[in-house]
């Protein structure tokens, strides 16, 4: 396969964009195969390496690894524009689907038809998050360091609580000092078999003044609401809690959706009361079947916790603003990653050291979600387990 000459244009490149917006349901392995099918295989505008490479950036960001993948190629084919029109569709019709199914659950929660739907969905989301590491393991664990490394990050998580950043840079280290041959041969024979890589890199030089105007600009994007909301309401007010905490959420949680749940929903019930015990799985199930990153359930915990407790505003409004705040600050920090990192790494996209680690770090992201999954099977298998956090 040669380097492709194709010139995408940015009307074409935007129906593309909607068509795998609709199709991004099922979790971020489905989703992932959904971009490489139609971007790598029927339109050929991203070549394999490039996106495995691009993918492996992404596993190693916080927040959502698929929703960020679709910015890097947006923004690998038109630049700021693309990557923001890729993003922000990823994103839209799961918004407006889990708004929806917020107020719905709301207000009619406590019917048993609406009960039985949201029972239902539980077991639903436990196949799919099975059928999501399965897929992802497929890809990923191609050879027995990659497998090592994802029992071992398993082991650390699940037995030994040990905290996802620490786990994600000995998972570098270990891809580093074990994966460099792999990884050396493989780019040989994908140089031999392939030729270069499409698309060619933007002209965007990763510069210092290039990193601190995009800081900038983002910082008052991010925090500017939170500012506005310490000032007309105070910090005591559930809006500036939620927008701060997962703002924090956005920075420090790691590995996608499936590995900051736990985090999240413990927060969620035992610290701010936000949610009860149990209801992280309702909004889980409303992440997992609609479109766009399951992170989106977020959402749901900023509705619900704003509707319980309005202020002055009436309850629909008040989870409306809560769903629309949260929605802002974990997705707003998502494009400055991008932006800011991916000249960096086309730069870097020949060294193979920076490759082995990153493929290490996505092993390692393997063992995490299985961990999810396992904790996840036991609380929707057996009604008597504790149900602190979810």
């Amino acid at each position: 396969m040669a380097n492709n000459p194709t010139v995408v244009s940015y009307s074409e490149a935007l129906r593309v964009w909607i068509r795998i917006a609709l199709l991004s349901f099922g979790g971020p392995a489905a989703q992932i195969a959904v971009m490489h099918r139609i971007l790598v295989d029927e339109k050929r505008w991203i070549s394999e390496s490039r996106f495995l490479h691009a993918l492996n950036y992404c596993m190693l960001l916080p927040g959502p690894e698929a929703m960020q993948l679709a910015t890097y190629v947006g923004w690998l084919l038109h630049g700021t524009r693309g990557g923001l029109t890729a993003g922000l569709l990823f994103i839209l019709p799961g918004f407006v689907a889990i708004l929806v199914l917020s107020l719905l659950y709301a207000v009619y929660g406590q019917l048993a038809l609406v009960e039985a739907l949201f029972f239902g969905l539980k077991a639903a989301v436990l196949a799919i998050v099975l059928q999501a590491l399965l897929s992802l393991g497929k890809k990923t664990l191609a050879g027995w360091p990659e497998r090592l490394i994802a029992l071992a990050a398993f082991i650390a998580i699940f037995f030994f609580v040990v905290p996802f950043p620490l786990i994600i840079l000995t998972a570098a280290v270990l891809g580093w000092l074990g994966l460099r041959q792999r990884v050396r041969r493989e780019q040989a024979d994908a140089t031999a078999s392939r030729g270069d890589a499409y698309p060619p890199t933007l002209t965007v030089k990763p510069t210092p003044l290039r990193a601190i105007r995009l800081i900038s600009v983002f910082a008052l994007l991010w925090f500017g609401p939170l500012l506005w909301i310490a000032a007309q309401l105070g910090t005591d007010s559930v809006y500036f809690q939620e927008g701060w905490f997962f703002s924090k959420a956005a920075v420090v949680t790691f590995g996608g959706a499936y590995a900051v749940l736990a985090y999240i929903a413990q927060q969620a019930v035992d610290v701010y009361g936000w949610l009860a015990p149990g209801e992280m799985l309702d909004g889980l199930g409303m992440a997992e079947t609609t479109p766009g990153p399951l992170i989106q359930v977020v959402q749901f915990v900023g509705f619900m916790g704003a509707y319980r407790l309005p202020g002055e505003l009436n309850p629909l409004v008040a989870g409306t603003f809560g769903a629309i705040l949260t929605t802002w600050v974990t997705f707003v920090p998502c494009f400055l990653w991008i932006f800011l990192g991916a000249p960096y790494v086309e730069a870097l996209r020949g060294n193979q050291a920076l490759s082995a680690a990153l493929r290490g770090i996505t092993a390692a992201v393997v063992g995490v979600i299985l961990n999810l999954a396992l904790w996840f099977a036991l609380h929707v298998l057996f009604a008597d387990l504790d149900e602190t956090w979810f």
